[in-house]
Protein backbone atom coordinates (compact mmCIF):
# COMPACT_ATOMS: atom_id res chain seq x y z
CA UNK A 1 0.00 0.00 0.00
CA UNK A 2 1.31 3.45 -0.62
CA UNK A 3 2.66 5.48 2.46
CA UNK A 4 -0.29 7.96 1.58
CA UNK A 5 -2.92 5.84 1.75
CA UNK A 6 -1.71 4.59 5.12
CA UNK A 7 -1.68 8.08 6.56
CA UNK A 8 -4.71 8.45 5.55
CA UNK A 9 -6.04 5.36 7.16
CA UNK A 10 -4.26 5.97 10.38
CA UNK A 11 -6.00 9.98 10.13
CA UNK A 12 -9.50 8.00 9.38
CA UNK A 13 -8.76 5.76 12.25
CA UNK A 14 -8.98 8.85 14.69
CA UNK A 15 -5.08 8.12 15.59
CA UNK A 16 -4.29 12.26 14.79
CA UNK A 17 -5.79 13.73 18.26
CA UNK A 18 -3.06 10.91 19.59
CA UNK A 19 -0.31 11.75 17.60
CA UNK A 20 -0.97 16.17 18.20
CA UNK A 21 -1.10 15.94 21.49
CA UNK A 22 1.49 12.58 22.71
CA UNK A 23 3.43 13.91 25.92
CA UNK A 24 6.44 11.59 24.05
CA UNK A 25 8.01 11.65 21.00
CA UNK A 26 6.21 9.63 18.04
CA UNK A 27 8.13 8.61 14.69
CA UNK A 28 6.27 5.85 12.16
CA UNK A 29 8.97 4.48 9.66
CA UNK A 30 8.41 2.30 6.75
CA UNK A 31 10.44 -0.99 6.20
CA UNK A 32 12.84 1.31 4.09
CA UNK A 33 13.01 3.67 7.26
CA UNK A 34 11.95 6.65 5.91
CA UNK A 35 9.65 8.66 8.18
CA UNK A 36 6.12 8.68 7.59
CA UNK A 37 4.88 10.54 10.40
CA UNK A 38 6.24 12.28 13.64
CA UNK A 39 4.67 13.97 16.00
CA UNK A 40 5.17 17.48 17.29
CA UNK A 41 6.93 15.95 20.15
CA UNK A 42 8.97 13.99 18.38
CA UNK A 43 10.30 17.50 16.28
CA UNK A 44 10.78 19.17 19.63
CA UNK A 45 13.08 16.67 21.20
CA UNK A 46 15.04 16.71 17.60
CA UNK A 47 14.75 20.35 17.47
CA UNK A 48 12.98 20.11 13.78
CA UNK A 49 8.96 21.28 12.36
CA UNK A 50 7.68 17.56 12.52
CA UNK A 51 6.80 18.46 9.05
CA UNK A 52 10.50 18.86 7.71
CA UNK A 53 10.87 14.91 9.10
CA UNK A 54 8.32 13.74 6.64
CA UNK A 55 10.09 11.30 4.22
CA UNK A 56 14.13 11.63 5.28
CA UNK A 57 15.41 8.63 6.32
CA UNK A 58 15.32 7.75 10.12
CA UNK A 59 19.49 7.86 10.51
CA UNK A 60 19.03 11.68 10.30
CA UNK A 61 18.44 11.06 13.80
CA UNK A 62 21.19 8.61 14.90
CA UNK A 63 24.51 9.20 15.51
CA UNK A 64 26.85 8.74 12.78
CA UNK A 65 28.79 6.23 14.66
CA UNK A 66 25.81 3.99 15.31
CA UNK A 67 24.31 3.70 11.27
CA UNK A 68 25.57 0.52 10.46
CA UNK A 69 24.65 -1.58 13.75
CA UNK A 70 21.29 0.04 13.28
CA UNK A 71 20.41 -1.41 9.76
CA UNK A 72 21.63 -4.70 11.11
CA UNK A 73 19.26 -4.11 14.07
CA UNK A 74 16.41 -3.70 11.63
CA UNK A 75 17.09 -6.04 9.48
CA UNK A 76 16.80 -8.48 12.81
CA UNK A 77 13.95 -6.59 13.99
CA UNK A 78 11.37 -7.17 10.25
CA UNK A 79 12.33 -11.06 10.54
CA UNK A 80 10.41 -11.01 14.20
CA UNK A 81 8.35 -7.41 14.58
CA UNK A 82 7.18 -7.72 18.28
CA UNK A 83 6.62 -4.70 21.15
CA UNK A 84 10.02 -4.15 22.37
CA UNK A 85 12.47 -1.89 24.07
CA UNK A 86 15.16 -0.85 22.19
CA UNK A 87 18.88 -1.55 23.07
CA UNK A 88 18.44 -3.56 26.03
CA UNK A 89 21.58 -3.19 28.52
CA UNK A 90 22.96 -0.18 26.13
CA UNK A 91 22.73 3.18 26.27
CA UNK A 92 20.96 5.02 23.57
CA UNK A 93 21.51 8.34 21.95
CA UNK A 94 19.61 10.45 19.10
CA UNK A 95 21.02 13.21 17.25
CA UNK A 96 19.70 16.82 16.84
CA UNK A 97 18.53 19.37 13.74
CA UNK A 98 22.08 20.64 14.90
CA UNK A 99 24.31 17.83 15.42
CA UNK A 100 24.61 17.80 19.15
CA UNK A 101 23.87 14.52 20.93
CA UNK A 102 21.31 13.18 23.20
CA UNK A 103 20.59 9.73 25.68
CA UNK A 104 16.93 8.81 24.37
CA UNK A 105 14.84 5.67 25.50
CA UNK A 106 12.89 4.14 22.34
CA UNK A 107 10.53 1.27 22.68
CA UNK A 108 9.29 0.02 19.27
CA UNK A 109 5.96 -1.63 18.21
CA UNK A 110 5.26 -3.14 14.85
CA UNK A 111 1.98 -1.49 12.65
CA UNK A 112 0.99 -3.87 10.21
CA UNK A 113 -1.51 -3.02 7.22
CA UNK A 114 -2.38 -5.11 4.48
CA UNK A 115 0.72 -7.50 4.36
CA UNK A 116 2.84 -4.32 4.90
CA UNK A 117 5.47 -3.84 7.78
CA UNK A 118 5.72 -0.39 9.85
CA UNK A 119 7.41 0.52 12.42
CA UNK A 120 5.97 2.88 14.93
CA UNK A 121 8.85 4.40 17.85
CA UNK A 122 8.31 5.61 21.04
CA UNK A 123 11.08 8.25 22.13
CA UNK A 124 11.30 9.64 25.15
CA UNK A 125 14.44 12.39 25.86
CA UNK A 126 16.09 11.17 29.00
CA UNK A 127 18.99 13.70 29.40
CA UNK A 128 17.32 14.98 32.42
CA UNK A 129 16.92 11.50 34.26
CA UNK A 130 20.60 10.69 33.29
CA UNK A 131 21.84 13.96 34.38
CA UNK A 132 20.15 12.84 37.50
CA UNK A 133 21.47 9.64 37.48
CA UNK A 134 24.80 10.46 36.59
CA UNK A 135 24.65 12.86 39.84
CA UNK A 136 23.67 10.07 42.00
CA UNK A 137 26.40 7.37 40.66
CA UNK A 138 28.66 10.27 41.55
CA UNK A 139 26.98 10.55 44.55
CA UNK A 140 27.69 7.16 45.31
CA UNK A 141 31.33 7.22 44.43
CA UNK A 142 31.94 10.62 46.22
CA UNK A 143 30.19 8.26 49.28
CA UNK A 144 31.97 5.34 49.08
CA UNK A 145 35.49 7.33 48.24
CA UNK A 146 34.20 8.75 51.78
CA UNK A 147 33.13 5.74 53.24
CA UNK A 148 36.45 4.44 52.05
CA UNK A 149 38.39 6.89 54.18
CA UNK A 150 36.61 7.36 56.93
CA UNK A 151 36.88 2.69 56.81
CA UNK A 152 40.64 3.43 56.55
CA UNK A 153 40.89 5.91 59.15
CA UNK A 154 38.91 3.82 60.85
CA UNK A 155 41.37 1.16 60.67
CA UNK A 156 44.24 3.26 61.48
CA UNK A 157 42.59 4.33 65.10
CA UNK A 158 41.66 0.90 65.54
CA UNK A 159 45.36 -0.17 64.89
CA UNK A 160 46.50 2.78 66.83
CA UNK A 161 44.81 1.84 69.63
CA UNK A 162 45.78 -1.78 69.53
CA UNK A 163 49.61 -0.38 69.26
CA UNK A 164 48.87 1.76 72.32
CA UNK A 165 47.00 -1.65 73.92
CA UNK A 166 50.03 -3.61 73.18
CA UNK A 167 52.47 -0.73 74.92
CA UNK A 168 50.35 -0.14 77.76
CA UNK A 169 50.39 -3.86 78.47
CA UNK A 170 53.98 -4.18 77.41
CA UNK A 171 54.69 -1.35 80.02
CA UNK A 172 52.15 -3.24 82.66
CA UNK A 173 54.23 -6.66 82.13
CA UNK A 174 57.54 -4.90 82.36
CA UNK A 175 56.57 -2.72 85.41
CA UNK A 176 55.21 -6.63 87.11
CA UNK A 177 58.41 -7.95 86.27
CA UNK A 178 60.16 -5.02 87.72
CA UNK A 179 57.96 -4.94 90.76
CA UNK A 180 58.32 -8.83 90.95
CA UNK A 181 62.27 -8.42 90.34
CA UNK A 182 62.46 -5.75 93.34
CA UNK A 183 60.52 -8.46 95.78
CA UNK A 184 62.68 -11.05 94.52
CA UNK A 185 65.86 -9.03 95.19
CA UNK A 186 64.79 -7.93 98.86
CA UNK A 187 63.97 -11.83 99.56
CA UNK A 188 67.46 -12.17 98.38
CA UNK A 189 68.86 -9.68 100.55
CA UNK A 190 67.06 -10.93 103.96
CA UNK A 191 68.01 -14.25 102.85
CA UNK A 192 71.98 -13.42 102.37
CA UNK A 193 72.04 -11.30 105.68
CA UNK A 194 70.69 -14.28 107.63
CA UNK A 195 72.65 -16.97 105.43
CA UNK A 196 75.95 -14.24 106.39
CA UNK A 197 75.55 -13.98 109.55
CA UNK A 198 75.15 -17.48 110.06
CA UNK A 199 78.04 -18.71 107.76
CA UNK A 200 80.34 -16.18 108.53
CA UNK A 201 79.76 -16.37 112.43
CA UNK A 202 81.66 -19.99 112.95
CA UNK A 203 84.61 -18.77 111.37
CA UNK A 204 85.24 -15.73 112.57
CA UNK A 205 84.60 -16.84 115.75
CA UNK A 206 87.32 -19.10 115.39
CA UNK A 207 89.93 -16.77 113.85
CA UNK A 208 89.13 -14.56 116.84
CA UNK A 209 89.24 -17.13 119.66
CA UNK A 210 92.57 -18.89 118.05
CA UNK A 211 94.44 -15.13 117.63
CA UNK A 212 93.45 -14.20 121.83
CA UNK A 213 94.96 -18.05 122.06
CA UNK A 214 97.82 -17.63 120.22
CA UNK A 215 98.91 -14.42 122.58
CA UNK A 216 98.87 -16.75 125.51
CA UNK A 217 101.32 -19.63 124.35
CA UNK A 218 104.46 -17.66 124.48
CA UNK A 219 107.04 -20.44 125.38
CA UNK A 220 108.84 -22.86 123.39
CA UNK A 221 106.38 -25.96 124.96
CA UNK A 222 103.26 -24.32 123.27
CA UNK A 223 104.57 -24.40 119.47
CA UNK A 224 102.64 -27.33 119.02
CA UNK A 225 99.58 -25.60 120.65
CA UNK A 226 99.92 -22.32 118.20
CA UNK A 227 100.48 -24.40 114.79
CA UNK A 228 97.13 -26.26 115.97
CA UNK A 229 95.22 -22.76 115.80
CA UNK A 230 97.34 -21.37 112.97
CA UNK A 231 95.67 -24.18 111.08
CA UNK A 232 92.04 -23.23 112.26
CA UNK A 233 92.64 -19.84 111.22
CA UNK A 234 94.06 -21.02 107.72
CA UNK A 235 91.14 -23.40 107.55
CA UNK A 236 88.58 -20.57 108.63
CA UNK A 237 89.89 -18.04 106.08
CA UNK A 238 89.57 -20.64 103.14
CA UNK A 239 86.35 -20.91 104.25
CA UNK A 240 85.40 -17.15 104.29
CA UNK A 241 87.28 -16.97 100.64
CA UNK A 242 85.06 -19.75 99.31
CA UNK A 243 81.81 -17.93 100.72
CA UNK A 244 82.64 -14.75 98.75
CA UNK A 245 83.99 -16.99 95.85
CA UNK A 246 80.36 -17.86 95.69
CA UNK A 247 78.91 -14.76 95.96
CA UNK A 248 80.68 -13.77 93.19
CA UNK A 249 80.14 -16.50 90.75
CA UNK A 250 76.71 -15.77 90.99
CA UNK A 251 77.25 -12.06 90.55
CA UNK A 252 78.82 -12.63 87.45
CA UNK A 253 76.77 -15.57 85.98
CA UNK A 254 73.86 -13.01 86.59
CA UNK A 255 75.37 -9.65 84.99
CA UNK A 256 76.58 -12.36 82.01
CA UNK A 257 80.09 -11.96 82.15
CA UNK A 258 81.14 -15.26 82.52
CA UNK A 259 82.15 -16.72 79.25
CA UNK A 260 82.78 -20.78 78.14
CA UNK A 261 85.94 -20.75 76.31
CA UNK A 262 86.84 -24.48 75.21
CA UNK A 263 90.13 -26.38 75.21
CA UNK A 264 90.57 -30.02 74.39
CA UNK A 265 91.70 -31.96 77.28
CA UNK A 266 92.33 -34.94 79.09
CA UNK A 267 89.67 -36.11 81.19
CA UNK A 268 90.92 -38.41 83.15
CA UNK A 269 93.96 -36.25 84.19
CA UNK A 270 91.50 -33.23 85.29
CA UNK A 271 89.30 -35.62 87.44
CA UNK A 272 92.39 -37.48 89.10
CA UNK A 273 94.44 -34.13 89.73
CA UNK A 274 90.85 -32.44 91.49
CA UNK A 275 90.47 -35.58 93.29
CA UNK A 276 94.10 -35.58 94.67
CA UNK A 277 93.38 -31.53 95.04
CA UNK A 278 90.21 -32.13 97.29
CA UNK A 279 91.30 -35.11 99.14
CA UNK A 280 92.77 -33.42 102.40
CA UNK A 281 88.88 -32.40 103.25
CA UNK A 282 88.40 -36.09 103.49
CA UNK A 283 86.67 -37.46 107.03
CA UNK A 284 88.06 -40.06 108.59
CA UNK A 285 88.41 -43.09 106.97
CA UNK A 286 86.78 -41.71 103.62
CA UNK A 287 87.63 -42.77 100.37
CA UNK A 288 86.74 -41.86 96.75
CA UNK A 289 87.02 -44.57 93.83
CA UNK A 290 87.23 -43.13 90.40
CA UNK A 291 86.73 -45.36 87.19
CA UNK A 292 86.47 -44.03 83.39
CA UNK A 293 85.13 -45.65 80.37
CA UNK A 294 85.69 -44.44 76.95
CA UNK A 295 88.04 -41.93 75.05
CA UNK A 296 89.91 -39.54 77.63
CA UNK A 297 90.27 -36.33 74.95
CA UNK A 298 86.96 -33.96 75.98
CA UNK A 299 86.39 -30.53 74.73
CA UNK A 300 85.55 -28.73 77.90
CA UNK A 301 86.39 -25.38 79.78
CA UNK A 302 88.77 -26.04 82.72
CA UNK A 303 87.76 -23.23 84.80
CA UNK A 304 83.78 -23.59 85.29
CA UNK A 305 84.30 -27.96 85.25
CA UNK A 306 86.69 -27.82 87.74
CA UNK A 307 84.47 -25.33 89.68
CA UNK A 308 81.24 -27.93 89.16
CA UNK A 309 83.89 -31.11 90.42
CA UNK A 310 84.83 -29.52 93.17
CA UNK A 311 81.38 -28.48 94.08
CA UNK A 312 79.72 -31.86 93.61
CA UNK A 313 82.54 -33.85 95.43
CA UNK A 314 83.03 -31.11 98.38
CA UNK A 315 79.36 -31.60 98.95
CA UNK A 316 79.96 -35.23 98.80
CA UNK A 317 82.66 -35.35 101.52
CA UNK A 318 80.27 -32.96 103.43
CA UNK A 319 77.15 -34.69 103.57
CA UNK A 320 78.64 -38.22 104.14
CA UNK A 321 79.80 -40.03 107.35
CA UNK A 322 83.16 -40.92 108.22
CA UNK A 323 84.16 -44.84 106.37
CA UNK A 324 81.84 -43.79 103.82
CA UNK A 325 82.91 -44.69 99.86
CA UNK A 326 82.35 -41.70 97.05
CA UNK A 327 82.51 -43.20 93.18
CA UNK A 328 83.19 -41.10 90.67
CA UNK A 329 82.89 -42.57 87.48
CA UNK A 330 83.30 -40.49 83.55
CA UNK A 331 81.95 -42.14 80.67
CA UNK A 332 82.96 -40.29 76.98
CA UNK A 333 81.08 -41.75 74.02
CA UNK A 334 80.52 -40.33 70.36
CA UNK A 335 77.92 -37.77 71.21
CA UNK A 336 78.57 -36.86 74.88
CA UNK A 337 80.36 -37.50 77.51
CA UNK A 338 79.20 -37.79 81.19
CA UNK A 339 80.02 -37.14 84.83
CA UNK A 340 78.41 -39.87 88.07
CA UNK A 341 79.63 -38.34 91.12
CA UNK A 342 77.66 -40.80 94.05
CA UNK A 343 77.59 -41.02 98.02
CA UNK A 344 76.19 -42.56 101.08
CA UNK A 345 74.72 -39.95 102.62
CA UNK A 346 72.24 -38.43 104.01
CA UNK A 347 70.39 -37.77 100.84
CA UNK A 348 67.63 -35.16 99.77
CA UNK A 349 64.22 -35.51 100.11
CA UNK A 350 61.83 -35.38 97.25
CA UNK A 351 60.29 -32.12 97.78
CA UNK A 352 63.60 -30.59 98.67
CA UNK A 353 64.98 -31.79 94.96
CA UNK A 354 62.41 -29.46 93.39
CA UNK A 355 64.58 -26.44 94.76
CA UNK A 356 67.65 -27.76 94.65
CA UNK A 357 69.08 -25.48 92.20
CA UNK A 358 67.56 -22.08 93.67
CA UNK A 359 69.63 -19.59 94.99
CA UNK A 360 70.39 -19.65 98.77
CA UNK A 361 67.71 -22.91 99.03
CA UNK A 362 69.22 -25.18 101.91
CA UNK A 363 67.73 -29.10 102.42
CA UNK A 364 65.88 -29.45 105.63
CA UNK A 365 67.58 -32.07 106.32
CA UNK A 366 71.06 -29.85 105.92
CA UNK A 367 69.89 -26.96 108.39
CA UNK A 368 72.73 -28.01 111.08
CA UNK A 369 75.81 -28.41 108.06
CA UNK A 370 77.74 -25.22 107.00
CA UNK A 371 77.17 -24.10 103.59
CA UNK A 372 75.64 -21.36 101.55
CA UNK A 373 72.81 -22.31 99.68
CA UNK A 374 74.54 -21.07 96.51
CA UNK A 375 76.89 -23.64 95.18
CA UNK A 376 74.37 -26.23 93.01
CA UNK A 377 72.69 -22.95 92.01
CA UNK A 378 76.62 -21.92 90.64
CA UNK A 379 76.80 -25.88 89.31
CA UNK A 380 73.35 -26.17 87.62
CA UNK A 381 74.25 -22.32 85.76
CA UNK A 382 77.87 -23.29 84.69
CA UNK A 383 76.44 -26.73 82.99
CA UNK A 384 73.64 -24.47 81.12
CA UNK A 385 76.76 -22.56 79.67
CA UNK A 386 78.65 -25.18 78.79
CA UNK A 387 75.14 -26.58 77.24
CA UNK A 388 75.07 -29.32 79.13
CA UNK A 389 72.34 -31.16 81.83
CA UNK A 390 71.97 -31.83 85.66
CA UNK A 391 70.34 -35.15 86.75
CA UNK A 392 70.03 -35.85 90.74
CA UNK A 393 69.09 -39.04 91.85
CA UNK A 394 68.66 -39.25 95.84
CA UNK A 395 66.83 -40.94 98.42
CA UNK A 396 66.73 -39.59 102.27
CA UNK A 397 69.48 -42.07 104.59
CA UNK A 398 70.39 -43.53 101.18
CA UNK A 399 72.87 -41.15 99.61
CA UNK A 400 72.92 -38.98 96.03
CA UNK A 401 73.95 -39.51 92.88
CA UNK A 402 74.92 -36.39 90.05
CA UNK A 403 74.86 -37.18 86.82
CA UNK A 404 76.18 -34.40 84.60
CA UNK A 405 76.51 -34.60 80.96
CA UNK A 406 77.69 -32.22 77.85
CA UNK A 407 77.93 -32.56 74.28
CA UNK A 408 81.12 -33.49 72.39
CA UNK A 409 79.78 -31.58 69.57
CA UNK A 410 80.64 -27.87 70.57
CA UNK A 411 77.62 -25.57 69.99
CA UNK A 412 79.13 -21.92 69.70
Amino acid sequence: MPDNEVLKVIKEQGFKAFFDYASIGIIMVNSRLEILLANQFAGKIFGYESSELLGERIDILIPGRFHTAHESHREKYLINPQNRPMGLGEDLFGKRKDGSEFPVEISLGPYKLNGDVYIISFISDITVRKSNEDSIVKLNEELERKVLARTEDLDDAIKKLQRQVKETEAARVELTKSLDKEKELNTLKSRFVSMASHEFRTPLSTITSSAYLLQKYVTTEDQPKREKHLERIFTSVNTLNDILEDFLSVGKIEEGKTAVKYLELNIVDILQGLINQISPILKKNQNIVYVHHGPELINTDPALLKHIVINLISNAIKFSNENSTIEIKSINTDESWFLHIQDQGIGISETDQRNLYERFFRGNNASHIQGTGLGLHIVAKYVQLMKGEIVCHSMVDKGSEFVVSFPNKIVH
